[in-house]
Order: C-alpha cells, then sequence, then structure tokens
C-alpha cells in the first residue's frame, strides 16, 4: 500500500507542508491551506484554473461571470507562488505527484451565476463551467509537467458535493427548496471532460468524495483510475466488489482527519482496511498494490500537530509498520 493527504492541512507556512509532504509519504502532494483565506481555500484555487472565465467575491461567496476578476488573479497567483516553491524543493522529484482540485459539480453546487443562484441552477451555465474547468486544467498540467518533468501527475478531483448534487440535495437560494436531481449522464458527460484531459495528458485522475453514499458505478464509468473515500461512512457493497474487480483502485480515508481522543495504532487502522477488502473478497496480496491509504478527509480543522502525526500514520499504514 501507498500514502498520501487528502489535500489541505492547518496553518499558513506552505514550505513547511510542502516539506512534510515531499519527505513523508510516497504519494506526496500539492498542499493546500485555507487559514490563509478563501483564495487559498479549495473553492478559491479551484476556481482559480478557469480558462475564459472569471470568477470574485461577493458577500454570499464566490460568483462567476461578475466583478473585476481581482479575487481570480490573487487565487492564480497564490497558486502560482506555491508552485513556485514546491518547484524549488521537489524539481527533481521522480515519483507520483498529486494535485488537487475541486470538481465541476462542486463547484457548480457551492459558486453562484450573477443573479445569485447557485451554477446548478443553470444547464448551459454547468456545461460552460465545466468546460472552463477542463480548459484551465489542461494548461495547469502542461505547467506542472515543466515544473516537474520527472514526476508522475496524479490529478485528484474533490467532488464532496456530488452526492447531493444527485440525490437533489443542494438547496436554492432561498433555502426553501431544493434544487432538481442532475442525472447520471450529464454528471458522467462534465466529469469525463477532466478524466479526458488529464489521461491526455499522460497523468491518472483520481476522484474523492468525502460524503456517504458515493456512487462508485458512477465515478468509474467516469474513467477515474481509482477513489479516495472516508473508511468509516463507506460499508462494503457489491458495487465496490465489482469496481474494484473491474480495475478501480481504492484509496482509503482511515486515519481521523480531526484529533482523536484515542489515537488508533497502526495494527488496528491496518484492520480496518483489511476488514473491507475481506468482506469484498479480495487479499492483502492481490489489493495491496491498488490500495491508498490517507486521513479520511482534509487535515485543515485538525491540530499542526496531529496533522504532522497522522500524515505519519497513515505512511506508517501504507508500509504495513
Amino acid at each position: 500500500m501507498r500514502a498520501t493527504g487528502v489535500g489541505s492541512v492547518p496553518g499558513e507556512d506552505f514550505r513547511e507542508w510542502a516539506k512534510v509532504s515531499l519527505g513523508g509519504l510516497d504519494l506526496p502532494f500539492v498542499p493546500e491551506l485555507p487559514a490563509r483565506g478563501v483564495h487559498a481555500a479549495m473553492i478559491g484555487r479551484s476556481l482559480a484554473l478557469l480558462d475564459g472565465l472569471q470568477a470574485d467575491l461577493q458577500p454570499a461567496g464566490w460568483r462567476v461571470g461578475v466583478g473585476s476578476g481581482r479575487d481570480h488573479r490573487l487565487a492564480e497567483s497564490l497558486l502560482a507562488q506555491d508552485l513556485d516553491a514546491l518547484e524549488e524543493l521537489g524539481a527533481d522529484h521522480e515519483g507520483p505527484l498529486k494535485q488537487q482540485l475541486a470538481g465541476p459539480w462542486t463547484l457548480s453546487a457551492t459558486a453562484e451565476l450573477a443573479r445569485g443562484e447557485k451554477i446548478l441552477v443553470d444547464h448551459g451555465a454547468r456545461r460552460d463551467l465545466a468546460e472552463s474547468l477542463a480548459a484551465g486544467l489542461a494548461e495547469h498540467l502542461g505547467d506542472l509537467k515543466r515544473r516537474f518533468p520527472k514526476a508522475q501527475l496524479v490529478v485528484q478531483v474533490d467532488e464532496p458535493a456530488l452526492p447531493a448534487v444527485l440525490d437533489a440535495g443542494i438547496p436554492t437560494a432561498s433555502g426553501f427548496g431544493r434544487h432538481r436531481t442532475i442525472h447520471p449522464p450529464e454528471a458522467d458527460a462534465h466529469l469525463r471532460l477532466l478524466t479526458d484531459v488529464v489521461r491526455d495528458a499522460g497523468a491518472t485522475p483520481v476522484v474523492h468524495v468525502c460524503a456517504s453514499d458515493v456512487p462508485v458505478a458512477l465515478l468509474h464509468g467516469a474513467g477515474f483510475a481509482a477513489v479516495g473515500f472516508d473508511l468509516a461512512l463507506t460499508p462494503p457493497s457489491d458495487a465496490w466488489g465489482e469496481a474494484f474487480e473491474a480495475g478501480l483502485d481504492l484509496w482509503m480515508g482511515v486515519v481521523p482527519s480531526v484529533d482523536p481522543a484515542t489515537v488508533p495504532t497502526s495494527s488496528v487502522l491496518i484492520g480496518r482496511v483489511e476488514s473491507f477488502l475481506g468482506r469484498l473478497g479480495f487479499d492483502e496480496e492481490t489489493a495491496d498494490p491498488r490500495v491508498v491509504v490517507s486521513p479520511s478527509c482534509g487535515l485543515a480543522s485538525a491540530t499542526p500537530a496531529w496533522a504532522r502525526q497522522a500524515l505519519a500514520l497513515a505512511a506508517n499504514v501504507g508500509a504495513r509498520h
């Protein structure tokens, strides 16, 4: 097994966490530090990648297609500064390197149109956002390949809102209703825009859904090579077994993402991973090369001490120590 982090970490020192990631994990990731502000958090960082669309902050949050683009430029600049620092530390890195971004459905459920409604409400706007994100990701991958020419790039698409999008669970602007269900063919089409771009760039597309009811069959069909999930929220089922048997790798969030009352041992966590795989009918020897372990979700809400310990614990679980 290998080990990685989901993405977010506490504090404001990017270089510190970049050193932890590059030095302590066999699948390092580009850290996200939302404590530095909304421009550095998942949504702002991902909107910075849009190509041909501008996003700005309004009192209610991010809106696309309004404002001067100042906040968009700030988010772009911060991401570039972080990558400059990471390049300085790890330009010769030869193993996998993971970059995260929010997916089109989480962005559509979070960002707003000029009139104050979620992008999710408008079919054309949903499509435009997904296409803009895919085009921007293609350019971003080119930049990453120039910065880290020896790395094997992995792109993690974060879709925590996807289950609610598929189940009419996103509230409308008034708060009194819910947006209509997005049907699987449209969900698949927008996700596939990203997986196609990632594969065309020679990188590996992975999706992370930090929620219950992960739509594993939909995600596998959309072209992802692996699905990351919170093991505590995910009971084993035939859908997971069928997807794994068909080639979908499993990235299991098994380490607590906030400071626990009692710190679990690596042997306990290894047992949870093995129990899940065993209930799917797969043995350790078959499964290990296709399993990645991580904290259950992002570490932004953890103390810095626990965040470090959680990543170290994930590395121990991955190495079966």
